[in-house]
C-alpha cells in the first residue's frame, strides 16, 4: 500500500489486481471499467490499468493521469472502505473530461459505492 503525494493511497501488488478481478463486481462504460470490492479498512484504495492495446507510453500515461484526477476530484462522493481499479479503455485518452468524469461516476453509482446524499 502506497500513499502519493494527493494522499490517495494505491494498489499496486498484482495478487491485489487480482482479487478485485474475481471476486469484485464491475461496471463497464465506454471510457472505463470500474471494479471495485469492500477491504475492511476505514479507507479507500485505488489501482489503474492501462493495457499496451490502448497505444503507446504517451497515450498510456495520459490515461493514467486523467483517470487518477477523475477519482482525485470525486473521492469525496465515494463510501469508505472499498478497493477500486480502474481499467483504461479506447476513448479514455481523448474523451472530454466531463464525459470521462461523468462515466466513472455513473459506474460507480451502478456499483452502489457512491454517498447517500
Amino acid at each position: 500500500m502506497r500513499k502519493s503525494a494527493n494522499g490517495i493511497t494505491s494498489l499496486f501488488l498484482n495478487s491485489q489486481f487480482k482479487r478485485l478481478y474475481q471476486r469484485g463486481v464491475s461496471s463497464v462504460t465506454p471510457s472505463v471499467v470500474l471494479y471495485a470490492k469492500g477491504n475492511g479498512l476505514a479507507q479507500n484504495r485505488v489501482g489503474i490499468t492501462v493495457s499496451k492495446k490502448i497505444g503507446k507510453a504517451v497515450v498510456r500515461n495520459r490515461s493514467k493521469r486523467r483517470l487518477r484526477e477523475v477519482y482525485r476530484l470525486n473521492i469525496d462522493r465515494l463510501k469508505c472502505g472499498f478497493d477500486f481499479v480502474m481499467v483504461a479503455r479506447g476513448r479514455t485518452a481523448n474523451v472530454p473530461f466531463s464525459k470521462l468524469s461523468a462515466d466513472f461516476l455513473n459506474a460507480a453509482k451502478e456499483l452502489g459505492v457512491i454517498k447517500d446524499e
